[in-house]
């Protein structure tokens, strides 16, 4: 089940802040308020919401700097962030607002209806996106999961040359090295000596042999 997207609405007017509030109330989010720039930046590093509706004109920042700043922070630049005014309306001043990073930008007024249709419509895309990157997560976590098990299969899979006589291996590179050397780079096996039963027989007889 898909959960409850977060909104944070960020207006310094209150009656258009409520009915943002309520109108989102209504459409199934979860929503957040905030009345400036300062505030804005606080519940976003606290709460992080999905999606942020962001005044041009705040009390104390512009929401186009606001803007810059949460998509400048790596913690908050996947938060989607739609930009609102209803006296910057010009198309320079909405392309100004989209090159601070901006994912939308809403001329106010705006119907209810326009406005949720906006903000699902922003929801598709976060969920989308979101989506995206953990299908992204999930094939570089299991290329990796390959590659290690690629390099084991190497490792104790294949020929090894080694000497008839005095058992030393034979590297890529051509040089000859002990036993426990080779196997100690090449694998995560540690090594241990004792004496088995047949070399322990061995050398007890000629123990005795050296003895008489």
């Amino acid at each position: 089940m898909n959960e409850t997207m977060k909104v944070l609405v960020t207006d310094d007017d209150p009656e258009l802040l409520l009915l943002a509030i309520a109108v989102l109330t209504r459409g199934g989010y979860e929503v957040l308020q905030a009345e400036t720039g300062r505030e804005c930046l606080e519940i976003l590093r606290r709460e992080q919401p999905d999606l942020v509706l962001l005044d041009v004109m705040l009390p104390d920042a512009s929401g186009t700097e606001i803007c810059r700043q949460i998509k400048a922070e790596e913690r908050l630049r996947d938060t989607f962030v739609i930009l609102t005014s209803g006296v910057r309306i010009s198309s320079d001043y909405q392309a100004e607002g989209l090159n601070s990073g901006a994912d939308g930008y809403i001329v106010k007024p705006i119907s209810n209806r326009e406005l949720l249709a906006r903000v699902q419509s922003m929801e598709r895309i976060k969920r989308a996106e979101n989506a995206l990157r953990e299908k992204e997560r999930e094939q570089k976590k299991l290329i990796a999961n390959l590659q290690e098990a690629l390099a084991e299969i190497k490792t104790l899979r294949g020929f090894i040359p080694i000497c008839a006589s005095c058992k030393k291996i034979r590297d890529d590179e051509g040089y000859w090295d002990q036993l426990e050397a080779y196997f100690t780079r090449h694998t995560n096996a540690m090594f241990t000596h004792c004496i088995c039963p047949e070399c322990a027989e061995k050398f007890r007889d000629e123990m005795k042999n050296a003895a008489k």
